[in-house]
Order: structure tokens, then sequence, then C-alpha cells
């Protein structure tokens, strides 16, 4: 008896390592698990009308502002070329006041050459009366001689002060006939402001009409086919960046203590059997919340029955991908 109790301590000795480093084993050799999800964005249609191209395929890499297809907007252009007929025939109707004005501009300009002439002949006659004047004085001419210049001299001042008020009336004739056109081409002009505002309008509705890549990334899921009836607001197709992905995992009460924000942590993944590859993380959110433990999420402590959600940034080198879980270490 004492013999069969002696070989089952030497048994139980030789396998207390084994034991112990099943138990080491065991032991989660992470502070929380989860999974990589990214940023997605749902492309949609933002015209109505037929997909007339649709470059577009799962996988595709693109780049911000890209354009990756087009919606028939054939009805759009010819409301487009409606609104600038008419803002054409709208500059047709306005009035030019030209014609009316160069006339006015020619009668100006006579009148002027006139009253010059008439200037000119009045200096004449001045000293011609002052000259008289002198014979008067020594009696070499009579009275009515020197009256006579003198009553030419007073009409040709009172021609040039009529020819200088005609001028002065031509010259308010033009501003008025100016004014007057004006105004008509306000009228006709106002308008054309409603037509420069549709006018914008047809351009951005017709600018839509092209498919534009909001974000650099790869597409996730195709949506819509070439030839296809689409319309506003419908989903045309999913893309994701990848560059940075985001691991969002689930700790315990008791680890929110040990965590703060932006706060450095390690990530691993499996890359192979047995083999894993370390990323380094930056602990971006903390829920405020708690919650009760998924059934899919693993946590240092499985018995906790309410945890805390986190997310963790990691720099992608086109190994991670959406739904890939990960591991992290605090």
């Amino acid at each position: 008896m004492k013999k069969i109790k002696l070989n089952y301590l030497k048994i139980s000795l030789l396998l207390l390592p084994f034991f112990a480093l099943s138990a080491c084993q065991n032991q989660p050799s992470f502070d929380a698990m989860g999974m990589f999800e990214a940023n997605e964005i749902i492309v949609s249609a933002e015209a109505n009308g037929e997909i007339k191209s649709f470059k577009i395929s799962e996988g595709l890499s693109l780049d911000s502002g890209a354009v990756v297809g087009s919606i028939d907007c054939i009805q759009l252009e010819l409301q487009k070329a409606q609104v600038l007929a008419s803002m054409e025939a709208l500059g047709l109707k306005q009035n030019e006041a030209s014609p009316q004005v160069a006339i006015l501009q020619q009668q100006v300009l006579t009148q002027q050459k006139q009253v010059a002439a008439q200037k000119e002949q009045l200096k004449v006659i001045e000293r011609e009366r002052q000259r008289f004047a002198s014979l008067l004085a020594k009696k070499a001419v009579t009275q009515k001689q020197y009256d006579d210049l003198e009553g030419q001299s007073n009409i040709l001042k009172k021609q040039i002060e009529t020819s200088e008020n005609q001028i002065r009336v031509f010259q308010q004739q033009i501003a008025s006939q100016n004014s007057v056109v004006s105004i008509q081409n306000r009228g006709i002009m106002s308008e054309a402001k409603p037509l420069q505002v549709r006018l914008q309008q047809l351009e951005d509705q017709i600018r839509r009409c092209q498919i534009t890549n909001p974000q650099k990334g790869t597409v996730i899921s195709k949506y819509a086919e070439n030839h296809e009836v689409t319309g506003v607001g419908k989903p045309l197709y999913k893309i994701a960046d990848m560059s940075t992905v985001t691991l969002r995992a689930y700790i315990s009460n008791e680890q929110l203590s040990q965590i703060k924000l932006n706060q450095a942590v390690k990530v691993k993944v499996d890359k192979g059997k047995n083999e894993s590859k370390e990323y380094a993380g930056t602990l971006t959110w903390i829920a405020d919340k708690a919650e009760f433990t998924p059934k899919s999420i693993q946590t240092k402590d499985e018995r906790a029955n309410l945890v805390y959600a986190i997310k963790v940034k990691v720099k992608n080198d086109g190994f991670l991908k959406i739904g890939m879980y990960g591991e992290i270490k605090l």
C-alpha cells in the first residue's frame, strides 16, 4: 500500500510542471480583443437618370476627386441651351442711343463752329468801332456811321448768345437721350438676372451628373451597374479609407483605470500558424457608458458582466483587413 502511494506521489511530482505550464498557457496574453473596422462612406447618386458609365469594381483604389462615372443629363443640357438663347435674345432687345446722340453731337459741333466765327467777326467789328470812336471825336466820321457799327456789334453778341444757348439745349438732349436709353436697357436686362440664376442652377445640376469619388480609399461594395436607372440619394458604391484602420475592442471595469486617451498600445494580429504581427496603436476613444459583454468579444476577465468599448487607431501597411481580429496589450 505504501509502495502505491509513493508511486502516485512520484507521478504527481513529474506532472506538476506540465500542469503549471498548461495553466500559464491558458492565461490570455492580451488585455482586450476586437475586430478591425474602417471609416466607410456610401457614395450616392446626385442626379436622376440612366448611368452612362460606371468605372467601379470592388477592391479598386481611388483618389479623392476622381471621376468614376456619369449619369445621363441631356435634358439639363437642352434646358441650359434654352436659357443661353433667351439671354442672347435679351441682348438683341437692348436699345442703342448712338444714332440719335450722333445727330445731336453733329449739331453741337456745327453750332460751336458758328459761334467761333461769330466771335471772330465780333472782334473785327469791335476794333472798327473803337477806330470810329476816335474818328468821331475828331469829327472825321458821322454819328450814324458809329451807331451802325455799334448796332452790328450788339446784334452779333445776341446771335452768339443764342447759338451758345442752342449748344446747351443740344447737350441736354444728348444727356436725356442717354438716360432714357439707359433706363430702357436696365428694364430689359433686369430680365437677365433670373436667367443667370437659372443658368447657374442648371450648371450645378449638370456637374452633379458626374459621379465623383469623395475620398481616397478602396471600394468595398458596388451597388449599381452601367445602364441602370438611378435617382438622387440611391447608393452607388461603398468606399473605405484603409490607410488607417480602427480596432474596436472592449475592456472590463477593472481595466478602465489603466487607460487614457492618446495612450500608446500594442496591437497583435495572427500572421499564420503560431505566428503574429505587432503594430503600434493609439487609443483614440473610450465609451462613457458601460454595456453588457457582447457574446463575440473576449476580455481579460471573461466573468465581467459590464464592459467599456474602446477604439484604437492603427496605421495599416496593407496587411490589416476589415473584420480581422486583433489583440490589444495595454
